[in-house]
C-alpha cells in the first residue's frame, strides 16, 4: 500500500473531527442499523480476505491451517459485532444490556461475578459445558452493576472524540474490532493506522466499513513508524489505542533513546492523551499434577502445542511458559507427549519481522535446555521447546520477555503437594513472568474435586485479565461477550500487558477479569486445535452460521466437527 502523506492525514483527521459530534449524537437505532450492515460487509469480503491472508502467510490453499484465518478474522469480528448490537438494542429499549436470569452472583469475597457464556442456546451446543464469567472490580455491586454497563449511552451530552487505533500486524480481527469498540462502546470516530505487516487487509476493511468511511466516521492510514508518530502527535487526535508491544507503547508515551528512558524514569509523558493498549504477555500454562490417562496426556499435549503453534506462534496469547510440578510422576510422560505433538505439527513461514533473530536469541540464552522440532529453512523455523528451566532464574529471557516466535519453555516447581504447588505456581506466574494478559490452568476433574477450594483460590489470585481452565485463553478473545485486556492497575511506567479492555459485548465499564471453565477433555476435537484436520471446512461454516444462526448451518458444522 502507498504510504499516507501528512497532507492526507491532516485532511482525514479534519473530516473525522467535523463528524465526531455527529457520531456521538447519532440515534442509537441508526448505529444499530449500521452495525448490522457492517456484519454483512465483513461477510461479503471474507473469502477474498482469507485468500489474501493465506498468500501472505504462505499457507497452502488446501491446508487445514486455512481455517485459522477464518476463525481469527471474520468469525470473531462478526460474533463480537452481533452480541454488541444485541446490547445496543437493549439500550435502545431504555434498559441496560440484558443478562440471563440468575447470571449475577456475589462471590465469597464480596466480588460481583456475571455469567456471560453460554450467551445463547447455540453456544450450549457448540461449546457444551463451557462457562464464562466476568468478575468485576471492587466498586461494583449487585445494586450498581447496571449503572456500569454502556456508560457512554448514559451521558446526557456526550462529547465527540477522534481516536487513533494503531492496528496489530498478526491477527485480522484485531484492528477492526478495536475500531468497533471505539465506535460502538466509547462513541468515538476513528482513524485506523494499519500495521505494515498485514496492510494487505486494508482494502477489505475499507470495503466492509465503507459506510463509516463515506460518512466521515472512519479513515484509514498506511505506513511505518513515521506515519504512526505523526498521528500520535497530531493535535486533533484525542485518544490512542494500540495493540502491539510495550516497546512501541513506551516510544509513543515517552519517546526513544536516552531521552525517552529519562522521561519514563521521571514519568514525563510526551502527550496528555488517554492511551489504552493491549501489549502481549509471557503467557503461563499451569499444569496441576494428577492421574491422567494416555489419551488425556495426548489431548493436552495438542492443546498446549496449539497455544503456541497457532498463527505461527505470532500471538500475544501464545503459551510461553509451562509450569509443572517437579515431582509429578507423569511429568516426563507429559513432556514426551508434547514433543510428539511438535513432531507432527507442520512448520510455519516466519512472516512476522524479527522472528528469526528472536528465535536465535532465545535459543542461545538457553542452549543447554533447548530441543528443536523440524528444520531451519528459508521458509520455516523449527518449533523450540526449552525444558527444565530454573524457576529461580528470574532474569531468564523466557520469563522476562515475550519471544513472539515459536519458542516455548517449561519450568518445574518443587512442592509438597497439590495445594502447595498451586500456591507456588500462582506466585511464580504473578511475580516472575512478564505481563498480565492471560493465564491457563489445566486440572483433572478428580484433582479439582479433591482440591476445589485451592483451585478456586488459584483462579482468584491470578492477576491476569483472562484466566481459562483447561483450554486456550484465546477463547476469551473469541467469545466476544468476555473481556479482553490486561489485569487492571498498570501505569504508563509499568505498562506490561496494557490498560483497558476491548470486545466486552455486554459493555461492562469496570471489569477485573474474565474466567472461563471448560471440560478437561472434549469431543469432537476443537476446531482451533492445529491438529484438527477439518478446520478449513468447519471454520467457514461457523462464519456462515454467524451470518444466519440456525439449525441448518449448525448441522453442517457438527458434521465436519465429528470428522476432525
Amino acid at each position: 500500500m502507498e504510504e499516507t502523506t501528512p497532507q492526507q492525514m491532516d485532511q482525514d483527521i479534519a473530516t473525522l473531527k467535523a463528524h465526531a459530534q455527529e457520531w456521538a449524537d447519532l440515534p442509537i437505532e441508526q448505529k444499530i442499523a449500521m452495525g448490522k450492515r457492517l456484519i454483512e460487509g465483513n461477510y461479503k469480503v471474507a473469502k477474498r480476505q482469507i485468500a489474501a491472508a493465506i498468500k501472505a502467510k504462505k499457507i497452502p490453499e488446501d491446508s487445514p491451517l486455512v481455517g485459522e484465518e477464518w476463525l481469527g478474522g471474520p468469525l470473531i469480528t462478526m460474533r463480537t459485532l452481533r452480541f454488541t448490537i444485541k446490547s445496543l438494542e437493549d439500550i435502545a429499549r431504555g434498559r441496560a444490556p440484558q443478562l440471563k436470569k440468575g447470571s449475577v452472583r456475589t462471590r465469597k469475597n464480596g466480588q460481583v461475578a456475571v455469567e456471560v457464556f453460554p450467551a445463547e442456546k447455540w453456544d450450549e451446543v457448540l461449546f457444551k459445558d463451557f462457562k464464562a464469567e466476568v468478575w468485576m472490580q471492587d466498586s461494583v455491586t449487585t445494586t450498581n452493576l447496571a449503572d456500569t454497563m454502556g456508560v457512554f449511552y448514559k451521558e446526557k451530552d456526550p462529547q465527540g472524540k477522534v481516536a487513533l487505533v494503531l492496528g496489530a500486524g498478526n491477527v485480522a480481527s484485531i484492528g477492526p474490532l478495536d475500531v468497533v469498540y471505539k465506535l460502538f462502546v466509547e462513541g468515538q470516530v476513528c482513524i485506523l493506522k494499519m500495521n505494515p505487516v498485514n496492510e494487505y487487509l486494508g482494502p477489505f476493511i475499507e470495503e466492509a466499513f465503507s459506510e463509516f468511511i463515506e460518512r466521515g466516521f472512519l479513515k484509514m492510514a498506511y505506513g511505518g513508524a513515521k506515519v504512526g508518530a505523526y498521528l500520535c502527535q497530531h493535535d486533533d487526535i484525542d485518544e490512542i489505542h494500540i495493540t502491539g508491544s510495550d516497546i512501541t507503547h513506551d516510544a509513543i508515551v515517552y519517546g526513544t533513546g536516552e531521552e525517552g528512558a529519562k522521561r519514563k524514569q521521571n514519568d514525563e509523558p510526551l502527550t496528555d492523551k488517554r492511551i489504552t493498549s493491549e501489549l502481549g504477555n509471557v503467557s503461563p500454562v499451569i499444569v496441576v499434577p494428577g492421574k491422567w490417562s494416555s489419551s488425556e496426556l495426548d489431548f493436552h499435549a495438542e492443546n498446549i502445542a496449539t497455544q503456541l503453534a497457532n498463527n505461527g506462534a505470532f500471538n500475544c496469547n501464545a503459551a510461553r511458559v509451562i509450569i509443572t510440578h517437579k515431582s509429578w510422576p507423569q511429568r516426563q510422560q507429559f513432556l514426551d507427549a508434547l514433543r510428539a505433538a511438535y513432531e507432527r505439527i507442520p512448520q510455519r513461514y516466519p512472516y512476522y519481522p524479527g522472528a528469526r533473530d528472536r528465535h536465535q536469541t532465545w535459543l542461545e540464552a538457553n542452549s543447554e535446555h533447548a530441543e528443536l522440532f523440524g528444520k531451519d529453512t528459508a521458509n520455516a523455523l523449527p518449533w523450540a521447546l526449552i525444558t527444565d528451566l530454573n524457576p529461580s532464574d528470574e532474569d531468564n529471557i523466557c520469563f522476562a520477555k515475550e519471544s513472539f516466535c515459536g519458542v516455548q519453555a517449561e519450568t518445574a516447581l518443587e512442592a509438597s503437594d497439590v495445594s502447595d504447588f498451586l500456591s507456588k505456581a500462582v506466585d511464580f506466574a504473578n511475580n516472575t513472568l512478564w505481563g498480565t494478559l492471560n493465564a491457563c490452568i489445566l486440572v483433572h476433574p478428580d484433582t479439582e474435586k479433591r482440591y476445589q477450594s485451592e483451585v478456586d483460590q488459584a483462579i482468584e489470585d491470578l492477576t491476569y485479565g483472562s484466566v481459562v481452565v483447561n483450554h486456550w485463553p484465546a477463547l476469551s478473545y473469541g467469545f466476544g461477550v468476555t473481556t479482553w485486556g490486561a489485569y487492571p492497575g498498570h501505569t504508563y511506567q509499568d505498562i506490561q500487558s496494557g490498560i483497558g479492555v476491548v470486545h466486552n459485548a455486554f459493555l461492562f465499564d469496570k471489569p477485573e477479569k474474565s474466567v472461563i471453565r471448560g471440560p478437561f477433555k472434549v469431543f469432537p476435537k476443537p476446531p482451533w486445535f492445529v491438529t484438527n484436520k477439518k478446520t478449513h471446512l468447519i471454520a467457514p461454516k461457523l462464519v456462515d452460521f454467524e451470518m444466519n444462526p440456525g439449525v441448518k448451518n449448525l448441522s453442517s458444522i457438527l458434521w465436519n466437527a465429528v470428522r476432525g
